[in-house]
Order: structure tokens, then sequence, then C-alpha cells
């Protein structure tokens, strides 16, 4: 018997997201949205992480509306999943392989406990579905413990892995894991990096250090900088974009544990404050539980639109 489809996790995955906007909202609806009404429907989609930006939007299009006495529930929610789709169309971006000569270089950071080490192998998994080859570089030398997680990943999900010992140099693995996949003609790389964020002189030698061994190699490399984000930690993932974009040079971002929170409406003002692509939410822990994001179905779910509409 099949699991649950990728709609039904998402719908599961956030609905702590959606059920924290409509209790904000609860109670709002007018059968005329005056001033008072609009500064506090503002005021409830900023306390549910959906970011300035959109909440003003959402705001002007209401104050512009024009709503059926009884309908103002429903309406105001149209309303947000309209503005929340706005935000999320532009960044819904897969991953496109199009490196030549290959291999694409994807270097993932992120911090220690983003779920950084999982999510290389969910993505891996991913581009392995579409009938890519992925090789995987252990360059988080820093902990022995994400060594040792990813090589246990790998062999799950089939993939290779060029590693080495805890405390190694992690741009000489990176440096062996292009030759051996440009040798065997891999279409992708996926290094994983250290997430020492506390020390970002540190974090920023290394990874320049990463990077002049890919220039080596392949002078386009590395083709994506991938920042894995906790989407539980709430603004402080923004705080995290902020960083990582000065440190790594982030291209792209990848948002995990949308299931373990009520924030998820953060994916929203990230899209808005920054205008990274976003390739891949995560919704759970089994390895197929990251995909691309399907930008209108999101902002139904998180609006609660679907729950009116069909059921």
């Amino acid at each position: 018997m099949s699991g649950p489809s990728w709609h039904q996790r998402l719908l599961g995955g956030l609905k702590k997201t959606s059920d924290r906007l409509l209790g904000n909202l609860a109670g709002l609806g007018a059968a005329r949205l005056d001033e008072s009404t609009l500064e506090e429907i503002e005021e409830a989609l900023i306390a549910s992480d959906l970011g300035p930006e959109t909440a003003a939007r959402i705001r002007a299009r209401l104050a512009d509306g024009q709503y059926e006495r009884g309908m103002e529930e429903l309406g105001i929610r149209l309303v947000v999943a309209d503005e929340i789709e706005k935000s999320l169309a532009p960044v819904a971006k897969r991953l496109q392989v199009e490196a030549f000569p290959r291999p694409q270089v994807i270097l993932v950071i992120g911090v220690n406990g983003s779920g950084k080490t999982t999510t290389i192998a969910k993505l891996a998994n991913l581009l392995m579905e579409q009938d890519y080859s992925v090789l995987l570089a252990a360059g988080d030398t820093f902990r022995a413990a994400a060594i040792g997680q990813l090589r246990t990943w790998a062999d799950r999900i089939g993939v290779p892995i060029v590693s080495g010992a805890e405390g190694g140099d992690a741009a000489g693995i990176v440096y062996e894991a292009v030759k051996q996949a440009t040798e065997k003609g891999i279409d992708v790389l996926i290094v994983d990096t250290a997430g020492r964020l506390q020390n970002k002189r540190e974090l920023m030698d290394e990874l320049a250090k990463i990077r002049r061994v890919l220039g080596r190699l392949n002078p386009a490399a590395p083709h994506d900088v991938v920042l894995v984000l906790d989407a539980t930690t709430g603004q402080n993932a923004l705080n995290q974009i902020e960083v990582f974009k000065e440190v790594a040079g982030v291209t792209g971002l990848v948002m995990t544990k949308l299931d373990g929170t009520a924030r998820g409406g953060v994916l929203v003002a990230a899209a808005e404050k920054y205008g990274l692509p976003i390739h891949a939410i995560g919704v759970g822990e089994k390895v197929d539980d990251l995909r691309p994001f399907d930008a209108r179905e999101v902002a139904r779910i998180i609006a609660g639109v679907e729950e009116l509409t069909n059921g």
C-alpha cells in the first residue's frame, strides 16, 4: 500500500503554520473592513512570520476589496493566499543541472543543527530520481558526526562518497571528489561544508580555500551555493541568510523542518526579503520528504483556503 501523496504530506506538514495564521486572523473579518480591523489584520499577518512587505500588500488589497456580508473569512483567506503566491512564485525554482563540462558542483552550507547533512542526502535522492548520477563529498571535517552521518546516508541511498578523517583538510577532500567526478562522468557533486557560523572568519577562510581548489579544476565551480534553513528557527533563519550571503555568496535556499513548526510563514518572508531561489522544501524525515514546491499549492495551504473550499 502506497503512503500519503506529497500533497497530503504538505497539508500535514504546514498544518501548524496554517493553524497559527488562521488563529491570529480569527474574528477579524467584518462586514466592513474599517481602518482598525485592517490594522489588526496586518499585525496578525506579521505575527504569523509572513513578513511586513507581504502583510502591507494584503492590507492594501483588503482596503480596496468589496466583500459581501458573510463572505469575509473566505474573502480574507483568498487575498492572503493570492499575495503569498505572488511572493513565492518568482522564487520557486528547482535546481537545474546544466553545467558543462560535468560535474555540476553544489556547495551546501548551513549552521549545525539545521538538518544540512540529512538534506544533502535528500537532495541527492531527488536528483537521482531525475536520472542524474551523484557523488557526495564529506567536506564538513570539523565534526566526526557529520562525516559518519553522511556516510550512513550515502550507503542507504546507494550513492558514492569521498570522505576523510575528522579534522582533515576539507579542500583536499573536495579536490579528490572533483577529480573522481570528472573522471567518472558524474553529473552532480554535492559538497557538505562546515557550519561554524560562530567563527565567521574561519568559515570564510575555509570556503575561500575550497573555492580556490574548485577553480583550479573547474573554473565555473561552484555552480550553486545552497543554504539549508531550519524553519523552526523562525526569524533567525532570515538572519542566517543575511550572514551566509555575505560569507558564502548564497545562490539558493532549501527550507527544512516545515512540519515541525508553526513558523512556516518565514518561507514567505525569506522570499519577500531576499528573492533568492528556494529550490525545495522539506516536510518530513524520510528520504523522499524533500521536494520542489508549487507556489500556489503552498500559498493555499498556508492561508487555509482548501479547508473552506474543499471541506
